[in-house]
């Protein structure tokens, strides 16, 4: 009977609510909401007072707090790699998400059906903790989609049809190249590398050639500042300011897309190599499909200069960018909102079905 009253009363608030779609991001939440398109694009950061408890920002405002609160405010970053790492976090991060999309409304207790983009290599616990998580935060029913599903339907790939496509996407925790036919993955590869490591690799570089300490935030800012695949016809420079590690004081330098190319060349070799991979296990009537309908890039790393030139040469196929390659597995999630029969054809099974 308890149980009974509880289904009731989801169904009844559900009416009031909005369904929405959640692209999960290491690096960035997107939310879609069905009647308004893209509501929410926030980093996927909350800043907490350690004393009491209290959320004191979730998004922008919490990203701009890293690296410099004070002892008794952390700001956190809940989703490493594409997965959940702090459940408590990412509970309440999706919730304040779930209860802005609503506030308009006036709406008391939203109750969204949520479609959420998960990675192709997730556990069935780790599947699991997504699902619970958006339940806890709100949610009266959670359907998963593979991400690279979501993006190659915001990317506008027939993905029901027989003939094969390559989507690439680089986000900010994951790489996933997925090949795709008749509503599926086919074959496909997941590296744990992406923007976060390429970030990583200019932090590190600079600490090595210049003995310099950078942070994150500046090495994401000169990697989209300056950063490319490969060499460009006009010459870029910056001006970064750090630590100097010999004496301890601040100091700025000037770099060169030179040497930020230099710095990336491993970890971009390392995609290209996987992409490589997955082209060689596909089975040769889908790799026909590829070469004729080419490659598309999605997730913020789409965006590095050059990227899909790189890729292009690599691989002798046509690589293009797609349309708003940032918001594509958000779009692909509003898409399906919309289209019952298509999410039915694509969602993955539950954790409780297994």
């Amino acid at each position: 009977m308890h149980l009974d009253f509880f289904i009731v009363l989801n169904r009844f608030l559900g009416k009031f609510s909005k369904d929405i779609g959640i692209d999960l991001g290491t690096k960035n939440t997107l939310v879609y909401s069905s009647d308004r398109g893209i509501v929410i694009n926030e980093p996927s950061v909350v800043a907490i007072n350690i004393k009491t408890d209290e959320i004191i920002a979730v998004g922008e405002e919490a990203r701009v707090m890293i690296g410099k609160t004070p002892s008794h405010i952390a700001a956190i970053r809940p989703l490493i790699k594409g997965v959940i790492s702090d459940y408590e976090i990412t509970e309440r991060m999706i919730k304040y998400f779930i209860d802005k999309v609503h506030a308009e409304d006036f709406t008391i207790s939203p109750r969204p059906r949520v479609i959420i983009g998960i990675p192709l290599d997730i556990t069935e616990v780790e599947k699991k903790a997504v699902e619970d998580v958006t339940k806890s935060a709100g949610a009266r029913e959670v359907v998963l989609v593979e991400e690279s599903m979501a993006a190659a339907i915001g990317a506008r790939f027939p993905v029901l049809d027989a003939k094969a496509s390559l989507i690439i996407d680089i986000g900010g925790g994951i790489t996933e190249i997925a090949v795709i036919s008749l509503g599926g993955v086919v074959t496909w590869k997941s590296m744990q590398l992406a923007g976060d490591e390429l970030d990583n690799s200019i932090v590190q570089y600079i600490r090595e050639e210049f003995n310099i300490l950078i942070g994150d935030q500046i090495a994401e800012n000169i990697k989209i500042s300056i950063g490319s695949a490969l060499a460009l016809k006009e010459p870029l420079t910056m001006k970064a300011r750090g630590r100097d590690l010999i004496t301890g004081l601040p100091k700025q330098i000037e770099i060169s897309d030179t040497q930020i190319r230099e710095a990336m060349s491993r970890s971009i070799t390392k995609i290209v190599d996987n992409i490589k991979i997955v082209l060689e296990i596909t089975p040769p009537e889908l790799v026909s499909d590829i070469y004729e309908n080419g490659i598309v890039l999605t997730g913020g790393v789409a965006l590095l200069r050059n990227i899909d030139k790189c890729i292009a040469q690599a691989t002798k196929i046509p690589v293009r960018i797609g349309e708003d390659p940032l918001t594509c597995v958000v779009r692909g999630t509003g898409i399906m909102l919309g289209d019952n029969e298509l999410l039915q054809k694509v969602r993955v099974s539950s954790a409780d079905d297994n």
